[in-house]
């Protein structure tokens, strides 16, 4: 089984390339668990016809600790089994305690002693509190792929995700896959990736191109695959799968200063 966390900067898309990108290795087969890490519990609506499903704490709170696993484990596409961890009540409370509860709760269940091919953890932001740094500190993702663009606040956050990969590989094992670019058609926006993979240590595993019709399915709560399965975006995220599915390169990364980002952005023509 393997277990992979997907990072990246707020609104870069994390969530529905998460969501895509399972649900074309379920088309391929693979038995997959997702665990929505935000408190917003949308890592999982695609998968599930837009149903907003019971959170793990909201779970907790109604229920106590009297829980079923089929009480917070749902089925999507593809047979995908879908957990959103939530959050606590607006101001209150840390949401990254909610990770570390729903992980624990779902061990604790037996879900992973399923016939499970991969876990993907979808979560928030970036890596700046212990608990949604908790996949990666304690060990529970053995991979991290990090979702960027060609803008300098998304390579920003990717390189303190670096950082962050960097200071918990010694402890828990976890190296970074690659880079998944979900383009928003910034000039040079390709090379930029490259190079900034390449100063990583790591891959540009794959470049996902823009295309409006990811934003029709979302709007129809339906993943590309289920939307239009022989669209050519639908192709993308066959391809993206097949790429992780065969990845063989783990890198502990080599984050940059500041100064040394900003000269890649000059180098490539976005800053300047």
């Amino acid at each position: 089984m393997r277990q992979i966390a997907i990072y990246g900067k707020g609104g870069i898309g994390k969530s529905t390339t998460t969501q895509n990108l399972t649900s074309a290795l379920g088309e391929m087969g693979k038995k997959i668990m997702i665990v929505g890490c935000d408190p917003k519990a949308d890592s999982t609506r695609l998968l599930l016809g837009g149903l907003c499903q019971q959170t793990v704490l909201d779970t907790l709170r109604e229920e106590g600790e009297d829980v079923e696993l089929d009480d917070i484990l749902k089925p999507g596409f593809a047979d995908i089994m879908c957990v959103e961890s939530g959050g606590p009540e607006p101001g209150v409370g840390c949401a990254g305690r909610g990770i570390i509860t729903s992980i624990n709760l779902l061990e604790s269940l037996g879900a992973y002693e399923a016939d499970l091919d991969y876990v993907f953890y979808d979560v928030l932001g970036d890596v700046v509190c212990g608990g949604f740094a908790m996949p990666i500190r304690e060990g529970k993702a053995q991979e991290i792929y990090i979702v960027a663009s060609g803008e300098l606040m998304a390579l920003y956050a990717a390189n303190n995700i670096a950082k962050g990969i960097q200071k918990y590989a010694k402890t828990g094992g976890t190296r970074l896959g690659g880079i998944i670019c979900n383009s928003r058609k910034v000039d040079n926006e390709l090379e930029l990736l490259q190079a900034f993979a390449n100063e990583l240590g790591t891959q540009l595993i794959y470049f996902v191109p823009r295309d409006n019709l990811v934003q029709r399915a979302e709007i129809n709560k339906k993943t590309v695959i289920d939307y239009d399965p022989t669209s050519g975006q639908a192709d993308e995220y066959r391809n993206l799968a097949r790429a992780i599915d065969q990845n063989k390169m783990f890198v502990v990364p080599k984050p940059m200063e500041q100064d040394r980002l900003e000269e890649l952005m000059i180098t490539h023509g976005i800053l300047g």
